[in-house]
């Protein structure tokens, strides 16, 4: 079912020469794959959806259930007869069902996530995930009284558990353990690797799974553990079990994408984005992180983003 967000739409002109660029038509889509009430990914992508309504002043549409590439085709045709003209795939699978479409809508551009893409009116966002597991790793390392910490992730590909990996081992060599649930929403497979790693004896726990995490997180804090968060900044799911958060500003990036596309300046193919460009970060620090671990986390965030270098580089 498509909901719309009720407003004029207007078409916005640049002041001055008659040179200067006319900014263009606007109307945005949304497929996501799901539901936007996961408090996590897809609740993100809404946010930015409503970010560009409020800040550029254009209608915008939500599609939610789009889950295969039919659905995808089918409701990317309701989208463009219905004007939109910038259509917004949450996640990997849009990559693939907009490359088989996208040449037959060459007036539309098509933007997804973590996708590889490649060809005319057609992008896919990267978030370099490595670098927010890394710091993460070193927050868990340094809160874990086993020295094992643990990841449920949801696919191998994902940089940010490497990253993670390699934070711990930096931080004081402690023992990551890492599991993969082969899903972002299966949360019952997600709770029995979470028992599985208790076996381990891990006390830190990364859930990196935006469909799950919640579920996972409500288990760490029952059981007196500690988690690091995940896409967005947690806090305010489990007090001081949520040590910090990998931060992934989807919505201010939505928002960002569509200013360029407006302006005539979105560039296809595949962009990536970092702690350097402000749209990945930490989020707040529980109360129970020692200042020192706070402090050197931050420094070492300071100067990956001055030098594009991880402490253990520095060292070397």
């Amino acid at each position: 079912m498509i909901r719309v967000l009720s407003i004029l739409l207007a078409v916005l002109f640049l002041a001055g020469c008659s040179n200067m660029p006319t900014d263009r038509e606007l109307m945005v889509g949304l497929l996501v794959e799901d539901t936007i009430d996961d408090q996590g990914w897809n609740r993100k992508a809404y946010e930015g959806l409503l970010n560009i309504h409020s800040n550029l002043d254009v209608d915008v549409v939500l599609e939610e259930g789009v889950n295969s590439e039919q659905k995808a085709h089918r409701r990317i045709k309701e989208l463009v007869d219905g004007g939109v003209n910038l259509i917004f795939g949450h996640g990997h699978a849009f990559a693939e069902y907009f490359s088989t479409i996208h040449n037959q809508y060459p007036d539309v551009h098509f933007v997804s996530f973590n996708g590889e893409v490649k060809g005319e009116n057609i992008t896919s966002l990267h978030f370099e995930g490595y670098a927010m597991g890394y710091f993460g790793g070193m927050v868990a390392a340094s809160m874990s009284e086993t020295h094992k910490v643990g990841v449920i992730a949801a696919f191998p590909w994902q940089p940010e558990v490497e990253g993670f990996v390699d934070g711990a081992k930096y931080m004081n060599e402690s023992e990551a353990f890492v599991r993969y649930v082969g899903e972002w929403t299966d949360a019952d497979k997600a709770l029995e690797l979470f028992q599985e790693l208790q076996k381990e004896q891990v006390d830190v726990f990364y859930p990196a799974g935006d469909g799950y995490h919640v579920p996972v997180v409500e288990a760490i804090k029952d059981q007196g553990d500690f988690a690091i968060g995940y896409v967005g900044d947690q806090a305010d799911l489990g007090g001081s079990t949520i040590l910090t958060s990998t931060v992934q500003h989807v919505d201010d990036l939505y928002v960002l994408v569509a200013k360029r596309f407006q302006e005539g300046k979105l560039e296809s193919g595949n962009l990536y984005y970092d702690f350097q460009d402000g749209v990945v970060s930490l989020g707040e620090f529980s109360s129970v992180v020692p200042d020192e671990v706070r402090e050197q986390v931050t420094d070492a965030i300071s100067t990956y983003i001055q030098t594009g270098q991880f402490p253990h580089e520095e060292e070397r």
